[in-house]
């Protein structure tokens, strides 16, 4: 750990505002709210509890439990005492959850009571793990964690803190394998709005007045992300312990919430809860999303019913911030870049390469790189698949996609994902944005591929249709007919009655590809 003090960090910037806006509220989470005062002297207790426990600088600590203002308590006292976080998706199985402990070599972890028993099943193959603190009593959601820390002084640990400090450890998804370990700095959480503030820019923007509802979990990248831009704003941040659309609705109209990050699944459960209409948002002045493309029709729907500000951005965990941007401006149904991520915002680049690191002209598919001051530090113990990720500052993607003449980013879909047809290339994201133009009876869609002898794979469509609707899958043949090249038109499709998704509302399409499904129906072609 460095010594020293930068003011670019999450450590000065909570320090800052507990003396200039004391009584200002920094989180509210079921009714509670936690003032920036108290914010900072709790998790100052909770830092020089860390620090007594023997844990030294750089040492992992875990916390498995849902989100709340005692998890915001844990994570920055965790950061003052020189350590680096690493939240455990509640909804892991033990399986995944051992992983990450193992992974990350947590030495402490904190779990709510509700979790315990898989704590307890884990800590016996964990010889790592030298203690586990309940954060709760059952009915406190906060008692175990306060007096774990009771005593402790509340004042500054006195530890420097520099801006490329490792502060946390985020878990990828694992939608193609076994998750890995992101290391961020300070600095992920400073570069970008330090560099749209520079521009003049306010395409995405954070103000100390502003009430952020937290969407995303905080377990995951994005929702620890808007968390942490709203705390280096001085903002005040709703967090819920898990989305729950009407519970998102209702928080957005009592709390008066201004701004909040949604992937585009988030924003059309809320939009169609009962109590949602155009008064309940009308605090809203911006809606950011990202995570998913949008569907042309869910974003007149948006434009229409949220009557605020659009933006769109594109990321991931790796990225550490915002990449691209498709502006407020930009959101108009039927617009000419309405389909884009929108342009490199200031500070970043984006460029397009093939198999071979060859860049690849203007409007030419092929992987994605980008170059952000706030990319990620590394994949935690795992050196050559940082090598492979990171080269000279420039980050490789999971994502294929094209830049127009404009500069304009078009994400096609996962390379993962991208299905092969007789040597022709199919990206779902397309092939379903299709289907879905083509009928109104479709609700939701998922392409994936399939292994054929003759041609290597086919494309299949897995669709959900909406409440008393009928169709076949040799309807939805012909209505995609001039719609999309004949080779992408899926030649198989099952029906379902949902789509398997994580918790930020991606598509579990590896679920899909398991041969064994007993909630699909049988083919109807």
């Amino acid at each position: 750990m460095s010594t020293g003090q930068d003011p670019a960090t999450i450590t000065a910037r909570l320090r800052r505002h507990a003396l200039e806006r004391p009584r200002h509220t920094a989180v509210v989470c079921e009714g509670r709210e936690t003032t920036y005062e108290r914010l900072h002297r709790e998790s100052n207790r909770t830092a020089h509890a860390l620090r007594a426990a023997g844990l030294t600088a750089g040492s992992r600590v875990a916390y498995l439990g849902r989100e709340s203002e005692h998890y915001y308590d844990i994570v920055l006292g965790v950061i003052k005492a020189g350590l680096v976080m690493v939240p455990i998706n509640w909804r892991l199985t033990a399986h995944e959850v051992d992983h990450v402990m193992r992974d990350s070599g947590a030495r402490l972890l904190f779990v709510e009571r509700r979790f315990l028993p898989v704590a307890e099943r884990l800590l016996p193959e964990l010889p790592g793990l030298e203690r586990i603190v309940v954060t709760d009593d059952g009915d406190d959601r906060g008692a175990g964690l306060h007096a774990w820390k009771d005593g402790r002084p509340d004042t500054d640990t006195g530890l420097g803190a520099r801006t490329d400090d490792a502060v946390l450890q985020m878990y990828t998804s694992g939608t193609t394998g076994l998750p890995k370990g992101v290391v961020l700095a300070h600095r992920t959480y400073f570069t970008f709005q330090e560099n749209m503030a520079a521009s003049g820019l306010d395409w995405i923007d954070w103000l100390p007045e502003d009430i952020h509802l937290i969407s995303f979990p905080g377990l995951h990248s994005g929702g620890m992300a808007w968390f942490m831009f709203g705390l280096a704003a001085g903002s005040t941040n709703v967090v819920m312990p898990m989305f729950v659309p009407e519970e998102a609705v209702r928080l957005i109209r009592e709390h008066r919430v201004t701004t909040t990050f949604c992937a585009p699944a988030m924003l059309q459960m809320m939009l169609d809860e009962p109590g949602a209409n155009r008064a309940a948002f009308a605090s809203l002045r911006k809606v950011t999303y990202g995570g998913a493309p949008m569907p042309a029709d869910l974003m007149r729907r948006c434009v229409d019913e949220f009557g605020c500000e659009l933006a769109q951005m594109y990321a991931s965990a790796e990225t550490g911030s915002v990449v691209t941007c498709l502006t407020p401006a930009e959101h108009r149904p039927g617009g000419p870049k309405a389909g884009s991520a929108g342009r490199a915002c200031p500070g970043n680049e984006v460029r397009i390469q093939d198999g071979e690191g060859r860049l690849l002209p203007r409007g030419e598919i092929g992987q994605i790189w980008v170059r952000s001051p706030a990319h990620f530090v590394e994949y935690w113990g795992n050196p050559e698949a940082t090598r492979l990720a990171l080269r000279d500052g420039w980050l490789a993607m999971p994502d294929a996609g094209y830049v127009d003449e404009d500069g304009y980013l078009y994400v096609c879909d996962r390379i993962n994902d991208m299905i092969i047809v007789a040597g022709q290339n199919i990206y779902p994201v397309e092939v379903e944005n299709a289907i879905r133009a083509a009928s109104p009876a479709v609700a939701d869609v998922a392409v994936i591929g399939v292994t054929d002898e003759r041609w290597g794979e086919l494309a299949k469509a897995v669709v959900v249709l909406h409440p008393g609707q009928r169709m076949t899958g040799r309807e939805l043949m012909v209505a995609l007919r001039g719609r999309i090249a004949d080779f992408k038109i899926p030649t198989r499709y099952e029906f379902t009655d949902s789509l398997p998704r994580n918790p930020t509302g991606k598509v579990l399409r590896r679920e899909l590809r398991d041969p064994i499904r007993p909630d699909l129906a049988a083919d109807r072609a």
